[in-house]
């Protein structure tokens, strides 16, 4: 007589949540996890890669610094933004929905070169002739006589990148939170109102907490965006990652390593900020 737990059927059955697990597993994880492993073992190996490794490691500093700048300045701008869009008022609205429409529809790396050779150039002269009016009015004399005799020069290029990154994304980020504040319904605004609250502390005390609750993914999402579009402040000689990198590559022609040092590091930052965007989504939907 065959023993009951070596039936085919029982050992298909106990095969089947292993099954699972290895269904349910990471595997495009696990495969970017392995293709980390292979390039940190050859910058830590070979001296070709530890030598790049050295050199772009440099500017990791700039790349966070000009991303966590850029994006803290978009996300207030942009919830300003996002309420003008909402507003009942037309002109601040129609204003609103002009400055999005624009940024939206320009490439960031035009948007890049406009704030850096136009907008630049034009905000300095601006404050030449602040300076040069509160000298003649014999205001603040020693401020006005530094922004009377403020040079382009003074606004390096990496103020300029992060000015370009924040009026750039600081329209997708209102977006966001138009969408946020629209998905509350409105009873709440009108239970509010009718405790009374004015428009704004039903705003700040009742719609925007539960707004910014359930717009955080799409934000995270957007930071991670924003870190690899970082990379593009190079074009302007920021001395980010990208740009050590390809300063690098065309001085010695090693392209190959060089890149892979530069993809490995961007895909090091972005696996973990993606990685803490899921987590932050699965938290809120076990709270909800």
């Amino acid at each position: 007589m065959t023993h009951p737990s070596s039936s085919p059927v029982v050992g298909r059955s106990r095969a089947l949540p292993i099954m699972d697990r290895l269904a349910n597993l990471p595997w495009w994880l696990l495969i970017a996890a392995l293709i980390g492993v292979v390039l940190l073992w050859s910058i830590t190996t070979n001296e070709s890669y530890q030598v790049i490794f050295e050199r772009v490691r440099e500017g990791f500093g700039t790349t966070i610094y000009v991303t966590l700048v850029a994006y803290a300045l978009a996300l207030i701008l942009g919830l300003i933004i996002g309420l003008a869009r909402v507003s009942a008022n037309k002109v601040i609205y129609h204003l609103s929905t002009f400055y999005v429409e624009i940024m939206r529809g320009v490439p960031m790396l035009v948007l890049l070169y406009y704030i850096a050779f136009v907008v630049g150039p034009a905000l300095v002269n601006a404050i030449n002739t602040i300076g040069q009016a509160m000298l003649a009015s014999n205001i603040l004399p020693n401020i006005a006589a530094s922004l009377a005799n403020m040079a382009v020069r003074d606004l390096d290029f990496t103020a300029r990148a992060i000015m370009a990154l924040t009026l750039g994304y600081a329209a997708f980020l209102s977006e966001i939170f138009r969408a946020g504040i629209e998905s509350i319904e409105r009873g709440q605004m009108e239970a509010a109102r009718s405790l009374g609250m004015t428009y704004w502390q039903a705003m700040r005390y009742v719609i925007l907490p539960q707004a910014i609750q359930r717009v955080l993914p799409p934000l995270g999402n957007d930071f991670v965006a924003m870190l690899k579009d970082s990379s593009l402040v190079s074009v302007l000689g920021v001395r980010d990652i990208t740009m050590l990198g390809k300063v690098y590559s065309t001085s010695t022609f090693r392209f190959f390593e060089t890149y892979n040092v530069v993809a490995f590091l961007y895909l090091s930052m972005t696996i973990i900020l993606s990685l803490g965007v899921r987590y932050i989504e699965k938290r809120m939907a076990v709270e909800r």
